[in-house]
């Protein structure tokens, strides 16, 4: 009788122990993924383009200035009275796809571009965010005049950048942007049509809306005799509501990728920088 009960505990626990095995099973495959959220703020760091898209259905009108420099002083206002402006209009596809259509007046430049989440940060599972991002942009302000035998092919100018970020913890998080682009035209006779860069950038939480910002990006074939700087921008972001705001400085007065890489003229060394900011509205 004593060994029949004995049998009969030890089947009772297996099945109470696989149970509670099955269980946790069940609960794991249940388990909502987390992923990483507000990595980033802006659709961009301060130029450079950063890991966020707009959700599926949302719409996202976003206006930058960029002032002249503000090593002139008085003389041009701080740089108040040289603004270049760039509208730029962002429409979600999906979660994962993002459309978006710009125009700058610095040399009236139209820009179609796409961007599109390859991955995500996924607790345990996925360390990065990985993004893409290319354009094709139109450089209207070359001048027929000045350029007879220019053709529509050389305005056209091209970016392919692959976005990788790290959210490292709640305040601080990081992005690597390794970048190819091509100008059909290039003003410099030295300069290679195709030119290749890597930027750094990453954000700092200070509050529940507030962060700072910073960016570098390096150029990797310029030219040694060229007259262009990498760029360097430390900013702040500001979320209200519906709005997120950018206050920022930067040696690069350009706005789209290839120009921010490209021809960046600023010195931070000489006090040679420009203030602006973005603006960006969602609906």
């Amino acid at each position: 009788m004593k060994q029949f009960l004995t049998s009969i505990f030890l089947i009772c626990s297996f099945i109470l122990f696989s149970q509670e095995d099955l269980l946790s099973e069940i609960d794991t495959d249940l388990e909502t993924p987390v992923y990483a959220s507000a990595v980033f703020k802006g659709l961009k760091v301060i130029n450079f383009e950063s890991t966020k898209l707009v959700a599926k259905g949302g719409f996202n009108f976003i206006v930058s200035h960029r002032f002249g420099t503000v090593k002139n002083g008085f003389q041009n206002l701080f740089g108040l009275d040289e603004a270049v402006t760039h509208l730029n209009f962002v429409y979600g596809i999906s979660d994962n796809l993002n459309i978006s259509a710009s125009r700058n007046s610095n040399q009236k430049i139209y820009e179609l571009a796409t961007k599109f989440r390859l991955l995500k940060q996924q607790a345990s599972k996925m360390p990065f965010t990985v993004v893409g991002y290319t354009s094709i942009l139109a450089n209207t302000a070359l001048d027929t005049d000045n350029l007879p035998k220019l053709e529509f092919k050389h305005r056209l100018s091209y970016v392919a950048q692959l976005l990788i970020s790290r959210k490292i913890n709640n305040e601080l998080s990081l992005i690597v942007s390794p970048t190819f682009f091509h100008d059909n035209y290039v003003i410099d006779d030295f300069q290679d049509n195709s030119q290749y860069g890597v930027g750094f950038g990453g954000r700092y939480k200070l509050g529940t809306r507030w962060s700072l910002n910073m960016e570098y990006g390096v150029h990797l074939n310029r030219s040694d005799n060229s007259l262009y700087t990498n760029p360097f921008s430390i900013g702040v972001d500001l979320e209200t509501g519906g709005h997120v705001f950018q206050l920022h400085f930067t040696n690069s007065q350009s706005m789209n990728t290839n120009g921010v890489f490209g021809t960046s003229t600023g010195d931070w060394g000489d006090g040679d920088v420009y203030f602006g900011f973005n603006l960006a509205r969602s609906f």
